[in-house]
């Protein structure tokens, strides 16, 4: 069986972790034999660190998972969603020796010839790759990343794992289906082999260095596409402290609050106006330069967010803020997929307890992006699957809350939602108005306009040559009307035939001659009349009826 050793190590942590359901149905025990057996007996009660640290030890793709996961409060419990937003894929660096066949490889000339100067020992070192500070032949400093060797293989082998087990889980477990673990792979699987292309990472850098462009204390690396290819990235290098490592009385010298407003304000444009959002902007990727601006590096992982979800993100947030909890539920409806166990009333309630705590919560207790995890983890418990772009937004905005909290301790998050509300809005929709979606409305707005006049004119000329005709089909009038004259005529019937019956009682009194059974003759054929009347309406109405 092919990659049986990650289908194990698989079985093993959603057993240890989960239930053992999975590995039952999968009939993997049979596989893990004594190990397996091993392994049962010391799962217990396991710390959510140790969830960290097996992911560590399976592999790149699972670390990368691990990170996913951390987006995802309605799958995980909350010590497991803290543990997993710590979680840093930084391993053990490769050799300089395999840093030298790789540039090689990819640029085509040696590493002495295409730089001045380069470091051997890198600055980060995670699963993917690593960085090295390098000098150009003409004096600009760069940083380098390289990718890991055989890293693409092994992410391949592990995808397919992963991959295999979503759909076994989707297809044979309520837990699968109720929150679309194949579709939740599918996001993570293109974000991953995305990261693994350097060449994506360098557009992204353009892209963002693009969009961005309007803050001046925000600055994005500048890709060197000369040095870059699908496995080595030369970028700018922007010397900088991590923001984690800002002592306190630097603190005192940076204007902390306008810097955590612009990158929160940079943040909301990026979701709200451009949809194409840094998907990763842990403190350890935002560094403080040594002139005050923030550096936003490692941009390999991004998020999508489509203009469908930007519209209804935009109103969502504005009614977080406001504290209308009732048109929040309404937006949030209105973006999900309603699943067969959905309790509206019970979303509802929720979600407003959430909203109306977070209006009642101090400056330094707000956290925007855990309201947003916390409705995710909300509606997952009432039937209701967000779009995954949700808990990669809320996400961000959880590890944005965290830098801006070191910057400006007294931040207000939602305060600049109401502060940027107008100005976001307005370039929202300056932004529907510029797109390309709006040319064929102006277009058919043009072709409405031309022809109104000889529509008008037409229609004029039928009202006074009095042709106009108005057709309402909502009521069958002629089928009511024989309905109408069925019941008459029956009740009609109905009347006779009782007078029939009792004007033959009458006659029965009265002897004469002419007799039918040995009673009056005139009395008996009343009566039959009568009988033989009754017969036929009721078979009218009891079986002819129904057929028709």
């Amino acid at each position: 069986m092919k990659n049986l050793g990650q289908y194990k190590d698989l079985a093993f942590f959603l057993w240890k972790y989960g239930n053992s359901n999975f590995i039952e149905q999968a009939k993997i025990q049979e596989i893990a034999s004594e190990e397996w057996n091993e392994q049962k007996q010391i799962s217990g009660d396991v710390l959510p660190s140790q969830m960290v640290e097996d992911l560590k030890e399976m592999g790149p793709a699972f670390i990368k998972l691990g990170q996913l996961l951390s987006t995802r409060p309605d799958l995980l419990p909350p010590p497991y969603i803290r543990e997993l937003s710590n979680l840093q894929d930084q391993v053990e660096p490769f050799s300089y020796e395999q840093v030298e066949e790789i540039i090689q490889s990819e640029l085509g000339v040696k590493i002495s010839k295409a730089f001045k100067h380069f470091e051997k020992k890198p600055i980060a070192s995670a699963s993917l790759g690593q960085v090295h500070i390098a000098e150009l032949r003409n004096g600009g400093m760069v940083a380098v990343k390289v990718q890991r060797p055989g890293i693409r293989k092994r992410i391949s082998e592990d995808l397919e794992v992963l991959e295999n087990t979503c759909e076994f889980l989707e297809k044979n477990t309520d837990f699968g289906k109720r929150y679309g673990l194949n579709k939740l792979f599918q996001q993570f699987k293109k974000t991953l082999i995305h990261e693994l292309d350097y060449l994506k990472e360098a557009k992204n850098l353009r892209i963002f260095e693009k969009n961005l462009s309007e803050f001046r204390r925000i600055v994005i690396p500048e890709p060197v596409e000369d040095y870059s290819t699908d496995r080595v990235l030369t970028m700018q290098y922007l010397k900088g402290r991590k923001i984690t490592e800002i002592s306190p009385l630097q603190q005192l010298e940076l204007d902390g609050d306008e810097i955590a407003d612009e990158l929160f304000r940079a943040y909301l444009k990026q979701i709200v106006i451009d949809g194409f959002v840094h998907a990763d902007p842990h403190p350890g990727n935002i560094h403080l330069m040594n002139d005050n601006r923030v550096a936003m590096l490692d941009c390999g992982m991004v998020a999508h967010v489509s203009p469908e979800i930007r519209n209804q993100y935009l109103k969502l947030v504005l009614n977080i803020g406001d504290g209308s909890a009732g048109e929040a539920v309404d937006k949030l409806i209105t973006m999900s997929e309603e699943l067969e166990n959905a309790d509206e009333v019970q979303f509802r309630k929720s979600v407003s307890s959430l909203i109306l705590d977070n209006m009642n919560s101090t400056a330094s207790e707000l956290q925007t992006g855990k309201i947003i995890l916390d409705i995710v983890k909300v509606a997952g418990k009432s039937g209701y699957l967000l779009p995954v772009e949700m808990s990669m937004i809320g996400k961000a905005l959880l590890n944005l809350d965290q830098v801006a909290r070191i910057l400006s301790p007294e931040f207000n998050p939602n305060e600049a939602i109401r502060k940027h509300a107008m100005e976001l809005t307005n370039k929202h929709l300056w932004k529907d108005l510029t797109s390309l979606n709006f040319f064929p409305t102006v277009l058919e707005s043009k072709e409405l306009i031309e022809k109104m006049p000889e529509r008008l004119n037409k229609f004029l000329r039928n009202v006074a040559e009095n042709k106009v005709q108005f057709k309402i089909d909502a009521l069958d009038e002629e089928r009511l009307m024989m309905g109408f004259q069925k019941v008459a005529n029956r009740i009609t019937v109905g009347l006779i035939l009782a007078a029939l019956i009792v004007g033959s009682s009458l006659l029965m009194q009265v002897q004469t001659e002419f007799t039918l059974f040995g009673y009056p003759g005139l009395a008996m054929i009343f009566f039959l009349v009568a009988v033989l009347g009754s017969g036929m309406l009721a078979f009218r109405i009891f079986v002819s009826d129904k057929n028709e």
